[in-house]
């Protein structure tokens, strides 16, 4: 099942059926204890960026400031992170990217998602995500049909999709957890490696650190 499309030209309409689609899920969610609703999306941690901050110091905001761009630093000036917020548990599963988020990692990390989903015993996974180019291609959705028909021979978690309009992520519980830990791991003095990067995302959310999924290239 699916629900909604680009909706930019007609926002208030739009906001509303996709909002209607998403509590929809939510009820169904509670009311079935093998399904789980989850909250997906993909965020990048930029190891020189800094979050704003909203503390104020001599009557001035706090600000931190953007450390330079090194030549000599062959490490990615920023990590792709996919994740799903389980409404059940609060927990977080994620995983970093050795690439970019494109529809082929986007299938594997579903893939584990629903693995890790499977061996608790649930059965379906109420997905509500926005509509990223990696969430809406035709691979995408073909994977997801592909995926439920196999469960439905086999065995496994199931997919439900909500798409949520790109520019309402108010809808998506998962974004505010994302300002949160970016703020959470800042370090003000120096600029964090790619390994550390990811050592302070994993112990702020408490998941375990696991190897990057990879972006195939062609």
């Amino acid at each position: 099942m699916e629900a909604g499309q680009d909706l930019d030209h007609q926002p208030r309409p739009g906001l509303l059926a996709q909002k209607g689609a998403r509590d929809r899920l939510i009820r169904l969610a509670e009311a079935n204890p093998d399904w789980v609703l989850g909250y997906q999306d993909e965020v990048w941690w930029s190891r020189l960026a800094r979050p704003e901050l909203r503390a104020w110091a001599g009557g001035e905001p706090l600000r931190l400031h953007e450390p330079p761009a090194d030549p000599a630093d062959r490490e990615p000036k920023a990590l792709a992170c996919y994740g799903l917020l389980r409404a059940d548990t609060g927990g977080m599963l994620r995983r970093f990217v050795r690439g970019r988020p494109v529809s082929q990692v986007t299938e594997d990390f579903l893939a584990w998602a629903c693995r890790r989903l499977a061996a608790e015993g649930k059965r379906a996974l109420l997905l509500i995500w926005d509509n990223a180019a990696w969430h809406v291609s035709a691979r995408a959705r073909g994977w997801i049909k592909a995926h439920n028909r196999r469960v439905k021979r086999e065995g496994g978690v199931r997919i439900v999709a909500c798409f949520l309009p790109i520019k309402a992520p108010w809808l998506n519980a998962i974004e505010p957890k994302w300002v949160h830990g970016k703020r959470a791991i800042v370090e003000p003095k120096r600029k964090l490696t790619a390994a550390e990067v990811e050592e302070r995302v994993c112990g702020y959310y408490g998941c375990e650190r696991l190897d990057r999924l990879t972006q195939q290239v062609p």
